[in-house]
């Protein structure tokens, strides 16, 4: 089975993977019932082949149907998904892309996810000496 890389999935691929990571695991039926503007049926079902031969999912046979599950945990997809995103769009620097997301969040964040980033920088500064 291939190495599944969370960080090149299309857009309705990373649908359809948050979808089973909110459920735990579900058939193409579910799926395509709880997709936002769903593609058929049979997209839906082509689309988890499709994810099951990247190693995204295995299937389980139960009641003739397949159950979807997802074979890598949610944390290890988004830190590959992170990290490719970083990667892609500024040019590897973790420091630019927290510069950005803080640009685009600053009003909307709390007081204790304000706290939290000042922790993670004190440890940042810290573990870089």
């Amino acid at each position: 089975m291939p190495k599944a890389d969370p960080g090149k999935l299309s857009r309705r691929e990373r649908q359809m993977m948050d979808i089973l990571y909110r459920r735990g695991r579900a058939t193409a039926s579910e799926i395509h019932e709880a997709m936002p503007d769903a593609p058929s049926y049979s997209a839906v079902r082509a689309t988890m082949r499709i994810l099951e031969e990247k190693g995204h999912v295995r299937h389980e046979e139960a009641d003739l149907r397949y159950v979807y599950v997802p074979t890598v945990p949610r944390e290890k997809a988004t830190r590959s998904a992170l990290n490719h995103l970083v990667e892609t769009f500024f040019d590897g620097s973790a420091g630019n892309a927290a510069a950005a997301l803080l640009d685009a969040s600053a009003r909307s964040l709390k007081e204790e996810e304000l706290d939290r980033l000042a922790q993670l920088i004190e440890k940042a500064r810290h573990e870089g000496r």
